[in-house]
């Protein structure tokens, strides 16, 4: 006291002026309003001021959990069990260090409770959960791999193509696909192949599948690589989940898989993304498929099942935006393109719009692929069909190079939505742009991080857009890819919640309700579009009821946390 005594007679001796003098108070009353001012241009301000009074105090709970656990979850004995990999810790650190301290804490909890709304990024070859499906490919008849070349060795298996099929009649289970002796493309039983794996038998067998259909813990970790060599695996991963699901038995059962994952972490419906790249194989057939009308057939029974069925009461459905690799030549594209067409005149409940995707630094840029797109739109019109576009734009690290002016491409040719959308904050008239129009960035931060545009989820533009009042919702993209290992959201809303100290559940709560109010539940033209965005709740159509249903949820949800955790709870994870 004696010490604190004599500092405070110093300050006054030097006439330094107290935190409680008239004047200092005048300056701290005007820089919080500052602050305050500044917030009510973010793009969630709305959703926070109309918060219920039980919202209110679920909100408070949870920042405060928040603000607990990050004085406990991210201890010194945490920071030495990472000793041989990382020297500090701290709260939205880097996404793979982080998650399984992430999944012992109580937000954890509370975040996969909530009604995360809807999905409108992500790719269907990777949102498998990888030991269910390699399970139902085990006891799945006729199920074999095939390879470009022997997989003979450590350096083979690191890097030689290969894939999963189906044969009846020419599989050979006297040949090994681990030895020398083994002659490319021929097809050995799966179940024969893991149980002779070299390293460990079936469960080596397992785990070499998934370090060759996922980044890695260490790839994610080497940032000095940049984002070209992890872009290389990533891709490679495709092909082989692709191979894996492609297959009508399993296909059925993994959709189903997948929506009950979703509808289980709050996830209502989902605008899946593929590529319609690997080919498909319906029941019991030797050959591919000509084209993929079975595979939509399945996907909509299989949908339609499940939302039938008692466990997926409450799901909302799924639809598809066709893709095309956007590096392929004029020739594949244009096919894609009329493949595309194709299918939304069969399947015009499924189809719910176009993209291009790949990897936006190596690809063509839309301004390239300009002529094809309106090519696109000619055909559409042709055929009396209206596919509008939800452009993959900005993913990347340049700054007005051909690739971050995919952005302006993407927003004249009319997109919806913007997948990612890394860049644009980088651009005032385009965020303008982007508001004006309506346009909802999807934004995908564990994808974004481990990809390695940015270092952790602390480095993420996400911020600097909801602040500059862009309508965004959160994504995770490619969840058995990336690390989150299952196909739910809700390691994406814990970085975020965690992560920005601006964004707390009410942040996260307006994204979740942006991902319905953006959600391409059904067939719109440009004008119903945008005016079902702008009336929400309010309006009529399905829209506005999956926001009402969603809006019920989320009341219910910030109540059970005001039961569960609004008296005196203890928030350390380890207790």
């Amino acid at each position: 006291m004696a010490a604190a005594a004599s500092d405070a007679d110093w300050e006054q001796a030097e006439g330094v002026p107290s935190l409680s003098d008239p004047f200092i108070q005048k300056y701290l009353q005007g820089r919080d309003a500052l602050v305050q001012q500044e917030k009510k241009q973010r793009s969630d301000h709305y959703f926070r001021e109309n918060l219920s009074p039980t919202a209110q105090e679920a909100c408070a709970i949870v920042s405060q959990i928040r603000f607990e656990e990050q004085q406990t979850l991210w201890t010194k004995e945490y920071e030495d069990s990472l000793a041989s990999t990382y020297v500090d810790v701290f709260p939205g650190m880097m996404f793979n260090l982080a998650k399984d301290r992430m999944e012992k804490s109580k937000l954890w909890n509370i975040v996969r409770k909530m009604p995360k709304g809807t999905l409108l990024h992500c790719h269907l070859e990777a949102m498998l959960d990888l030991d269910w499906v390699l399970a139902e490919a085990f006891v799945t008849d006729g199920i074999c791999i095939r390879s470009d070349a022997p997989l003979s060795s450590a350096q083979a298996r690191l890097k030689t193509g290969f894939s999963f099929t189906y044969s009846k009649a020419n599989a050979k289970s006297d040949v090994s696909i681990w030895s020398d002796e083994y002659a490319a493309d021929t097809q050995v039983p799966l179940v024969t192949a893991a149980d002779n794996f070299p390293d460990g038998g079936r469960k080596g067998f397992i785990e070499w599948i998934r370090m060759r259909t996922s980044i890695t813990p260490e790839e994610h970790l080497n940032h000095h690589e940049g984002p070209n060599e992890v872009w290389r695996k990533f891709m490679s991963c495709f092909p082989i989940l692709g191979s894996i699901i492609y297959y009508e038995p399993v296909f059925r059962k993994f959709i189903r898989k997948m929506c009950h994952q979703l509808l289980e972490d709050g996830t209502y419906y989902v605008d899946l993304r593929s590529a319609f790249y690997t080919p498909y194989r319906s029941l019991g057939q030797e050959d591919w498929d000509p084209d993929y009308s079975g595979m939509l057939q399945h996907l909509e029974e299989a949908v339609a099942e499940f939302k039938n069925s008692e466990e997926g009461k409450g799901f909302w459905g799924v639809r598809m935006i066709w893709t095309t690799v956007r590096a392929f030549d004029n020739r594949t594209i244009v096919n894609s393109m009329n493949q595309c067409i194709d299918m939304k005149l069969e399947f015009p409940d499924m189809i719910a719009g176009y993209d291009l995707v790949g990897q936006e630094d190596l690809g063509r840029p839309l301004a390239d692929l300009a002529p094809l797109l309106f090519y696109f739109r000619k055909k559409c019109a042709e055929a009396g069909v209206d596919i509008p576009f939800f452009f993959h734009a900005g993913e990347t690290l340049g700054d007005g190079d051909s690739v971050d002016e995919n952005l302006f491409d993407a927003i004249l040719l009319g997109t919806r939505r913007i997948g990612h959308g890394f860049s644009l904050y980088k651009h005032p008239l385009l965020i303008d742009m982007v508001k004006e129009k309506k346009i909802l960035i999807e934004s995908c931060p564990v994808s974004n991080e481990v990809l390695r545009l940015c270092g952790s989820i602390m480095s993420h533009p996400l911020p600097a857009l909801l602040a500059r009042g862009v309508p965004c919702s959160l994504c995770n993209d490619d969840p058995t890819i990336l690390g989150q290992g299952v196909s739910g959201m809700s390691h994406d809303f814990w970085q975020a919640l965690q992560g920005w100290e601006n964004l707390g559940l009410e942040g996260l709560g307006s994204l979740a309700e942006n991902s319905v109010r953006w959600a391409s539940f059904e067939d719109y033209t440009q004008k119903e579009w945008a005016q079902s965005i702008k009336d929400g709740s309010t309006g009529k159509g399905l829209r506005a009821e999956y926001l009402k249903e969603w809006t019920r949820r989320w009341e219910q949800f910030c109540a059970w946390i005001v039961d569960e955790y609004g008296v005196d709870e203890n928030t350390n994870p380890e207790e």
